[in-house]
């Protein structure tokens, strides 16, 4: 299997000094996407448990999931990860003076664990040409200038 990532390239202006010229960074590009189906068949073939049965452990741990990080509980997937709520608020000038609603969202940080963090020193990298250059349709990402090189 390969372990190639594609990038393209695409020019970002530094928001914090507007009057510097864009800087051109590597975007990773999807090369597809896998699903809960082709996953269960790719872990039917490499052991001895049938596909629904993945599914079904797969759509509990799910579950599991959810009702952990909804009571504030770290979920701990041994050497794929842990996962944690993290969450976005408004500055208080005073400690007493926060109240919960200054908190406006909730999001899921995840952190590899070993094994994700080990394939991630082993990839490849690849150059490709933006989506948007790829379809012809001259759309873009916003205020991303795409690398006419590319």
């Amino acid at each position: 299997m390969s372990k190639e990532v594609t990038y393209s390239v695409v020019a970002r202006k530094n928001m914090l000094k507007k009057d510097d010229p864009a800087k051109y960074y590597a975007q990773a590009q999807a090369s597809g996407d896998v699903g809960l189906d082709e996953i269960s068949t790719r872990v039917e073939k490499a052991c001895t448990v049938h596909s629904a049965d993945v599914v079904a452990v797969l759509k509990a741990l799910e579950d599991e999931m959810v009702d952990g990080l909804s009571r504030g509980e770290i979920v701990r997937l041994g050497n794929i990860g842990t996962f944690q709520v993290g969450l976005r608020s408004r500055g208080a000038e005073k400690a007493e003076d926060f109240k919960a609603a200054n908190t406006s969202k909730a999001r899921v940080n995840f952190r590899p664990g070993p094994v994700l963090a080990d394939a991630m020193k082993t990839l490849n990298f690849s150059k490709v040409s933006t989506r948007a250059a790829q379809k012809g349709d001259g759309g873009g990402d916003g205020d991303i200038v795409d690398d006419p090189t590319a």
